[in-house]
């Protein structure tokens, strides 16, 4: 986008755009008007992935209890948010983080999904539920989750005899796994991982990059610790906030195969034996 588009969406002129690099999926500027106003400008992802991001952000700004940046604009060639300094986690920031991930997971809906599709990470995620998955979150979880990454493994050549005979004992164990964890949906972020929290100036967490939709807050909770897990302290603010449900480290890893199947989709075959692994737990 050029600078004369950018100013008359913002409506002032800009006087600082500075490249703040490229991920897997966007390029991210940071963007000074003269007016004082700070943004940061998300370019070159997909068709329909900006306006999808932008919807899940002001979903999360619903629940008022955690900061989320504001969106500015919104379309299918960018995004434009508020641009949240940065500054350091202080004493008691994981208790509080901690804490507003269960006042947010206390903000529920009538069934699971979302009112539209969109993404984890680059890939598709499907919110559009229908018949028992509406009310039922042993059906939508297999249906909307991990049946739509094992076909997509499938397509992608990674699924062969034990894969695929693990998966179906996975699927015919779900319902008696999950039994007992019954809950109304929770507001999820949907990818909650170190990459997708930043700490404000203030010492605060803000959350930024969601594919947000209305699950189980265990499978929230369960994508925290994929990449090694956040602080202790985390934990058990939440815990002390919103108890969860006996039998939630015996659930975790089925939740934790959603992500690593989409991380095997997404970045190949390293992830195949961590899904395996995590299938075995329950043959």
């Amino acid at each position: 986008m050029d600078r004369r588009e950018l100013e008359q969406i913002i409506g002032d002129k800009v006087v600082s755009m500075v490249s703040l690099g490229g991920g897997c999926i966007a390029n991210t500027s940071k963007i000074i008007s003269a007016g004082g106003k700070m943004m940061v400008l998300k370019e070159g992802g997909k068709a329909d992935m900006f306006l999808k991001e932008a919807n899940g952000l002001k979903e999360l700004q619903k629940a008022h209890v955690i900061q989320v940046p504001d969106v500015i604009s919104a379309r299918c060639d960018h995004l434009l948010i508020e641009f949240v300094p940065q500054g350091s986690a202080g004493i008691g920031f994981f208790e509080q983080f901690g804490r507003c991930m269960a006042l947010l997971h206390q903000h529920t809906a009538p069934q699971f999904g979302f009112y539209e599709d969109n993404y984890i990470g680059a890939t598709p995620q499907m919110n559009l539920s229908q018949g028992d998955e509406l009310t039922n979150w042993t059906s939508f979880y297999y249906n909307k989750r991990l049946l739509y990454q094992y076909k997509l493994a499938d397509r992608n050549g990674f699924v062969d005899e034990q894969f695929k005979r693990l998966f179906v004992n996975l699927e015919h164990r779900l319902p008696d796994i999950l039994k007992g964890s019954e809950e109304p949906p929770a507001l999820l972020h949907g990818d909650l991982w170190g990459g997708n929290f930043i700490i404000s100036r203030d010492g605060d967490p803000v959350l930024i990059d969601p594919a947000v939709y209305y699950g189980h807050r265990e499978a929230e909770l369960a994508m925290t610790r994929l990449f090694g897990g956040f602080s202790p302290e985390f934990y058990k603010s939440y815990q002390a906030t919103y108890p969860l449900k006996d039998g939630y480290a015996y659930r975790q890893p089925v939740y934790l195969l959603y992500h690593v199947l989409n991380h095997l989709n997404l970045f190949g075959e390293g992830y195949r034996s961590q899904a395996i692994g995590l299938m075995q737990k329950y043959a």
